[in-house]
């Protein structure tokens, strides 16, 4: 039985949310504040949590760091904010999706489903090894020439997962989107592009690995590992 984790300052939709994941199977636990979630993380261990981003006293955003010292499970997170620009601060600061209030529980319970499944086939390679870069997939470490680990963000690096898991192949933006997200609209395009500019930034810096991801020109990318 998978946990959940529920952190929202609306008590109405956390009961409403409690209601459905429950009956829905799952083992349920909500808070009203981050404060109060983070303080269970270590009793409650979940599985993926749900995560408002407008709570007082401490936002979401402001709650994801100290969330992410406690656990690697997958963040979601809820906001009533429309703005593209917040949707592309909170994936590139770690959160594995990024939902739009209001919306309907049977996207948000396909969302979690997509984020327990991603974790579960990570669990069952522990590396992904090519010549002049290694992915450590238990710890979501990223290293070049075996020694020197690169600092990515929880989003670059399961971007990054997502195109070497798939070497030489085309990944277009709806396939990258539907598989990090669940789902994927035009306006993920650009969030995909961010993303990826940014990654290829920090894995470009490092000898030999200059053109290791490739831009499939109003396609999307392309990862080609060295022999």
């Amino acid at each position: 039985m998978a946990k959940l984790m529920l952190i929202d300052d609306d008590k109405e939709v956390l009961t409403i949310n409690h209601k459905y994941f429950q009956k829905k199977g799952y083992e349920v636990s909500t808070y009203v504040s981050a404060a109060q979630a983070i303080n269970a993380l270590k009793k409650v261990q979940p599985d993926c949590i749900i995560l408002d981003v407008m709570l007082p006293e401490l936002d979401g955003f402001h709650a994801f760091p100290k969330i992410r010292q406690v656990t690697k499970a997958p963040v979601i997170f809820l906001t009533g904010r429309t703005d593209e620009n917040d949707k592309i601060n909170g994936l590139l600061l770690g959160a594995d999706d990024y939902m739009v209030k209001p919306y309907s529980l049977r996207e948000l319970e396909a969302r979690i489903m997509v984020q327990l499944r991603k974790n579960n086939h990570s669990l069952s390679k522990k590396h992904l090894e090519f010549s002049l870069l290694s992915i450590d997939v238990t710890s979501h470490k990223v290293f070049y020439n075996e020694t020197e680990e690169i600092i990515l963000s929880n989003r670059e690096y399961e971007f990054l997962y997502l195109l070497a898991t798939h070497p030489r192949e085309t990944l277009t933006f709806s396939f990258i989107g539907e598989s990090l997200w669940g789902t994927y609209s035009d306006s993920d395009r650009r969030t995909i592009m961010v993303i990826a500019s940014r990654l290829r930034k920090k894995i470009c810096s490092y000898t030999g690995l200059e053109n290791i991801i490739e831009t499939v020109w109003s396609q999307g990318y392309k990862f080609i590992p060295k022999q």
